[in-house]
C-alpha cells in the first residue's frame, strides 16, 4: 500500500479495529532519477550490464511526482547507485519477489481497483518484460514465489485478498488457482509468504490486526485456513520475518514487533515478547514498514516512518533487544540488505531517494553514507546478484 496519507493514517489509528482507510496522492521532493555523487544522465533503455550489481528499483508512475516504475541501477565498487534505464510496462511497482533460481522477477503492479503483477526475464542479465496479468484483487502490495517455484502469492491491500498463481516453466505468470478473502470490517492483506518448512502459507492482515496461516495444497494450488491468530485490536500488523522457528511481526500502527514462537509441524504460532521501534524519547507519529533478518540471523532491523530512521536489534536467545537507530530519509517504505551485508539501502518514498547504510556485521551497527540516488515516489528495491 503506498503509505503516504498521514491524515488516513491518524483515521486508521483512531478508527482502531474498524481498519477504514483513504486514498490520498504520493508525497515526493524529487522529479528524475540520479544519484547525487555524479551528474548522471537520464535514465533510457535498460541496457545489457557486463559489470557490477543489477540493481531493481519500483515507484509508483501514478504518483506526483510520477515515478519509473521498474528501474535499472548498478551499484559501483564503492557501493553507489548508478542509473542505468528503465523497464517500460510495469506501472506502480511496489514489490518484488525472485524465482528460486534468482533469474526472474515478479513484481506487484499496485493498481486499484483491478490490480496486476508482473514478471520479468533476468535469466540474460537483459531485463526482458514476459507479461502482466490480473492479480486478482484490489491494489497488489506484497508477493512472493513458492520455494518449489511452481506458485506465486499476491496480498491485496485494498479488498484484503490473497490470491495464487501457478507459474509457468518459461517463467510467466500462469493461471490463478485460488482467491481467499480474509475476513473483518475491512482487512487489508499487507504480506503473503511461506514458511520455513515449506508446508505453510502465512499471510499478515494490518486491517484485520490478524495473521492467517494457511495449508496450501501443491496439486490444487488451493489455500485452506488453518490458524487465525488475533492480534490486539489496533496493532496493525504489516510484516513479518522469520527466523526459523520464531518469526518478528512489525506493527504499522503501535511502533512494536512481537517475537512469534513458530511450531513448524503444528503450523502455529504463539505470540512472546512486545518490543518497541522507537528510541525512548521518541515523539510524534509513526508507521513502521518493513523488517528483515540477517542471514546470521544475529539482527533484525526495521523502518520507522515518521521518526525517519532504521532501527537495530540483536537476536537473543529470548528475543530482541533493542541496540538504537540510525536517521535515513523521509517516509522509508522498504529496504534491503546488498548480497554480501554490508550496507543497507532504504526506499524512502516521501524524499523521493534511496539512501545507503553502512553495516559493521559484529554489532549489527548502522552507519549512514553521503550515497543518495533520487528517484521519486519511491517504494521498493531489490539486488539480482
Amino acid at each position: 500500500m503506498r503509505d503516504n496519507a498521514m491524515p488516513r493514517r491518524r483515521f486508521l489509528t483512531a478508527a482502531g479495529a474498524l481498519g477504514l482507510a483513504g486514498a490520498a496522492g504520493v508525497v515526493a521532493t524529487s522529479t528524475a532519477c540520479a544519484t547525487t555523487s555524479s551528474a548522471a544522465p537520464q535514465p533510457g533503455p535498460a541496457p545489457h550490464h557486463a559489470a557490477g550489481l543489477m540493481t531493481l528499483i519500483g515507484s509508483y508512475t501514478s504518483a506526483s511526482p510520477a515515478g519509473r516504475g521498474l528501474e535499472v541501477a548498478t551499484r559501483n565498487d564503492s557501493g553507489v547507485l548508478e542509473p542505468s534505464g528503465v523497464v517500460d510496462g510495469v506501472p506502480d511497482a511496489s514489490f518484488f519477489a525472485w524465482s528460486p533460481d534468482h533469474k526472474y522477477l515478479y513484481v506487484t503492479n499496485e493498481v486499484v481497483p483491478n490490480g496486476t503483477i508482473t514478471a520479468v526475464d533476468l535469466s540474460q542479465h537483459q531485463p526482458v518484460v514476459l507479461g502482466n496479468q490480473p492479480s486478482g484483487g484490489a491494489g497488489p502490495t506484497h508477493i512472493s514465489v513458492h520455494p518449489s517455484g511452481e506458485f506465486i502469492f499476491t496480498a491485496h491491500y485494498t479488498d484484503g485478498t490473497v490470491a495464487v498463481h501457478r507459474r509457468n516453466a518459461d517463467g510467466s505468470i500462469g493461471e490463478r488457482t485460488d482467491l481467499v478473502q480474509h475476513p473483518g470490517a475491512q482487512p487489508h492483506a499487507h504480506q503473503v509468504l511461506v514458511d520455513p518448512s515449506k508446508q505453510w502459507v502465512v499471510a499478515v492482515d494490518l486491517g484485520a490486526d490478524a495473521v492467517f496461516v494457511y495449508a496450501f495444497d501443491t496439486a490444487t494450488g488451493k489455500l485452506t485456513q488453518h490458524q487465525h491468530l488475533e492480534l490486539p485490536t489496533g496493532t496493525g500488523p504489516r510484516h513479518l520475518a522469520f527466523n526459523y522457528e520464531r518469526a518478528y511481526l512489525l506493527a504499522e500502527l503501535k511502533s512494536e514487533i512481537t517475537v512469534l514462537d513458530w511450531d513448524l509441524e503444528a503450523g502455529q504460532f504463539t505470540p512472546g515478547q512486545v518490543i518497541g521501534t522507537r528510541e525512548p524519547d521518541a515523539s510524534g507519529e509513526n508507521f513502521p514498514a518493513e523488517i528483515a533478518v540477517t542471514r546470521d540471523a544475529k539482527f533484525a532491523y526495521a523502518s520507522n516512518r515518521g521518526d525517519n530512521n532504521i532501527a537495530t536489534f540483536a537476536i537473543t536467545g529470548e528475543g530482541l533487544k533493542f541496540r538504537g537507530t540510525a536517521p535515513t530519509g523521509d517516509w522509508p517504505r522498504h529496504f534491503a540488505l546488498d548480497p554480501e551485508q554490508t550496507s543497507l539501502y532504504v526506499a524512502n518514498q516521501r524524499s523521493g531517494t534511496i539512501t545507503r547504510l553502512t553495516r559493521d556485521s559484529g554489532s549489527g551497527a548502522l552507519t549512514p553514507t553521503e550515497d543518495v540516488y533520487e528517484c521519486p515516489s519511491v517504494a521498493a528495491i531489490t539486488f539480482h546478484g
